[in-house]
Order: C-alpha cells, then structure tokens, then sequence
C-alpha cells in the first residue's frame, strides 16, 4: 500500500491555512474600474418575483445583455413569495454562513426591504456609487430614495415604477367607477364582474392600502409605524367597507383570484369586466398581444391612486457582489429602462429623469402614438405615497383572521 502521509499532511495544513485566512475583501463601490474586472466571469442569482410572463421575458433579455456586455451570468430564480428570499438570508446569517450565501441579489421593497435592513442582512451602502444612478436625478426625484417611508440610504438601487391602475371594458361599462364608494355601487349593480387577489398578494394587499387611504379619517396612523398607532380605530371603516363588498365579488367573495396575472386572464375569459394591475401598461400590453379585447380602456381613481418605486439590493453575504452591482447598475442604463419600458417587453415605467437625459438616450423612450387601452400621459401625477412597510403586514395578518380561504 503507498504511504499517502506526506500528502495527508500537506492537504491538513492547506485546509488550516485556508481556515485562518479572513474572507475576501467586499469590492469598494466606489472603485467601478475593480468592481468591473472582478464581476467578469462572475454568475450572479437574481431572487425575483417570477409571476409574469412579461417580468421573466425582460429579465431572460437583461441575462443575454449582461452577458454578452459583461460577461457576467445572471440566473433568475423565481420567487412567488419575496419573503420566502429574506427569511432564506436570514438563516444563512444564523448558520453562520457570512460569505457564501446563495443569492446575489433580490428584488425588493417595503416590509421585505425593512425587515432585511432590520436584521443587517444587506451589503452597501452601495446605489449612489452607481454610475448610472446619476440619470434617476435622486436630488428632485426622492421617491427613488425612499421606500415606504424608509430612506434607503444606498442599500437599494431603484429600477421600476409601480401605480395602481384600474381597467374596465368599454363595450360593457360606460362610466366605470371613480373611487371606492363608487366601487362598492359598481360592484352592487354588476355582480360577480370584480375581484381582488388573495392575500398576501401584493396586489392584493396594496388594494386594502388603497381603500383604507381613502376611507379612513386617520390618514397621518398610516405614515408612521402600526404599533404606535390605534389599529382597530384606523381600520374599521376598511372592514366594514370589506364586509360590504364581498358578497358582490366574483365568486360571491368566497374565492379570490391568486395574483395580477390571474386578474387579467379572468378578464381575458370574460368573467371580470372590471380589474386593476400595479403595473400602469398592464392592460395596453395585453391587448396589444391580444389578451384583452380591443375595448379595454385604462384610469386612474380621481383622489389618486398608490404608487412605489422598486429596487433591487444585494444581500450582505453575497458571494457575486461585484457582479450584482453591475447588475443593478445596468437596469439604470437607458438602454435597458427604455427597454423595460416597452409595451413589446414588459411596460414597466422608468426611475430615470428623462428630460435630463441626453437627446440619444431620450430617443430610446419615444414608443410613437400613443396605444387606446393606455392611460394619458399626465393620469398618474397624482400618486399616493405608500405607508409605513409595518402596515402592510398587519392589514394581511388582520385579513387572513377576517376573511382567510384555503
């Protein structure tokens, strides 16, 4: 038999050595040059919501983009659940995983963002070392700094717009209701023809924010943390307005569809012909792809309707953090919000300062006439600003007690 002992040796004193080395060093944000050369090569694993056909089929063309410009891999692993991603990061920090975590980067906001920065669970500051951050104008533009009322202060990079928007079929209702008593009328009068996702969907759940901002008299509570507040006073009017609602509902309200996507495919099948999307292009995509009937029109509630920014953000044990940064600095790039901003890829609206862009750049936005199920060009200036991220929790907590399905 061959002595292996020498090699036994020399393998114990590599893994020791390799043991007492500390950790490689975080890139520095502010060195791109570096961050650059170390993101080569690199797979970055994108944790993002995977629900929609047009969200998969524009992050499928950031991958092909990323590597062909930068040769950096991206992997989409497709969440239904965002928290699901947060609650994985925080066990990797619990099992003292601090350096080779298994996602690079996740899309990200409110309660998620919060309860991550909670726990010291994410890498930055980082969003302003960007060079494509610059475009966004953060200084007259706060809303891509701010995040549910939490600044971010660099621990997030924005790259969509979010604004709850309503559409109905023109060939079936003629004046579609304008906020949410009218709603309730609608809904009396055409039964069955309206829903709502099931939390905790976060469409779903940004209806009940919607409704509660309109019909509570305690609109101040909804800004500041839940516990500090009279919950059950703040709420009332929504569970009584719920209460009401629910037996108009599709489905007499003892169902409710799983998610946007779903909305729209029940309006698709004729069985809605009123729905709403976080997404203010939603219902001009889908008839374009014809999806929806030609006779789908788009608006916005008359007291305006609730609106965010997304971000995307890089959890603190990422092991591609370098390769994650040039990630999130490309979604900034004109090239691809313009992109994403297409009604032929996804219709997500841009976080950059257009008209401060150069005449190049601006020329990427222009999409030519304007499509009939779109909403004008002016309809989302007056958009809601979302509560504190607590709220959000407690409404689906206090929803699944109160009207919970299997």
């Amino acid at each position: 038999m061959p002595n292996n002992r020498n090699g036994l040796v020399a393998t114990i004193s590599m893994t020791m050595l390799a043991l007492a080395l500390p950790a490689a060093a975080d890139p520095d944000p502010s060195d791109w040059p570096a961050v650059l050369d170390e993101a080569e090569g690199q797979t970055v694993y994108w944790n993002a919501w995977g629900g929609d056909t047009r969200t998969n089929r524009y992050i499928d063309w950031v991958a092909e983009q990323m590597q062909a410009q930068h040769d950096v891999d991206v992997e989409h692993v497709k969440l239904d659940d965002t928290g699901s991603a947060v609650a994985r990061v925080l066990a990797e920090k619990q099992a003292g995983n601090h350096d080779d975590g298994s996602i690079d980067l996740i899309w990200i906001n409110g309660e998620n963002f919060a309860a991550m920065r909670e726990n010291d669970l994410l890498f930055g500051p980082f969003a302003s070392a960007l060079p494509n951050f610059a475009l966004t104008n953060a200084d007259e533009n706060p809303e891509v700094v701010t995040d549910f009322t939490l600044p971010t202060d660099g621990y997030e990079s924005p790259w969509g717009k979010a604004q709850i928007t309503f559409y109905y079929d023109s060939a079936q209702t003629e004046t579609p209701p304008q906020d949410m008593q009218a709603l309730l009328e609608w809904a009396k009068n055409n039964p069955g023809q309206f829903s709502y996702p099931r939390i905790p969907d976060f469409t779903g759940s940004t209806f009940l924010k919607q409704a509660l901002i309109e019909l509570t008299d305690q609109d101040e509570a909804l800004y500041q943390p839940v516990k500090d507040t009279d919950f059950e006073a703040v709420t009332e009017p929504l569970w009584a307005y719920l209460d009401a609602l629910h037996t108009h509902l599709w489905r007499s309200g003892r169902a409710f569809p799983d998610s946007g996507p779903h909305l729209r495919a029940l309006m698709s099948d004729g069985e809605l012909s009123l729905a709403f999307s976080f997404y203010p292009t939603d219902a001009a995509v889908a008839v374009r792809e014809y999806e929806l009937p030609a006779s789908v029109r788009s608006y916005v509630l008359e007291g305006g309707t609730l609106g965010n920014v997304h971000f995307v953000a890089i959890p603190y044990n990422s092991p591609h953090k370098a390769g994650a940064m040039v990630l999130a600095n490309f979604l900034l790039s004109p090239q691809a919000q313009a992109e994403k901003q297409s009604l032929a890829m996804w219709g997500d609206r841009s976080v950059l300062d257009i008209e401060q862009l150069d005449a190049d750049a601006q020329a990427l936005f222009e999409q030519g006439e304007r499509h009939p199920s779109e909403l004008p060009a002016d309809a989302l200036s007056n958009t809601l600003p979302e509560p504190h991220p607590s709220w959000m929790t407690a409404l689906q907590d206090a929803w699944l007690e109160r009207y919970g399905v299997n």
